[in-house]
């Protein structure tokens, strides 16, 4: 089986990649108890092969996978057939490492205008004012 392309700098060697097949609990009618259809993905990184950001953004947002000894567990029961749950689990390690190799985009700190402002202290004003005319007034 082939590598997975991640990107053009990066590519996930099969060889890093273990499988195993577990019963699954998932849909599968009188073969649920019979076949091995859920797959559990485990790939432990080399983070000297990675960028150090790619690596900590690929520990922080894979945590719910992330064993203590730098395993990512993923694993798949949503279908009946083991080839699709191992596809499934390839996609979700794609995603997540795609989405660690792109840098989170930098927020420009923006400054409210100045009509924001306005109707902002406006509405204060104005709900200030019925609050104010709710009060109980004394008439003696």
């Amino acid at each position: 089986m082939p590598s997975l392309h991640v990107n053009d700098k990066y590519e996930i060697p099969e060889e890093e990649l273990e499988w195993s097949f577990a019963r699954s609990g998932g849909p599968g009618g009188q073969n649920v108890n019979k076949v091995n259809s859920k797959a559990i993905l485990r790939w432990t990184p080399d983070p000297r092969r990675l960028p150090p950001s790619v690596w900590r953004r690929l520990q922080q947002l894979g945590k719910r996978y992330l064993t203590n000894d730098g395993t990512f567990v993923i694993q798949s029961q949503e279908y009946r057939d083991r080839e699709q749950n191992r596809t499934a689990c390839q996609h979700r390690l794609l995603a997540l490492v795609r989405t660690a190799w792109t840098p989170p985009k930098h927020r420009i700190p923006t400054r409210p205008t100045q009509a924001s402002r306005r109707r902002r202290l406006e509405e204060k004003k104005r709900l200030s004012r019925k609050k104010q005319s709710r009060r109980d007034r004394d008439f003696d």
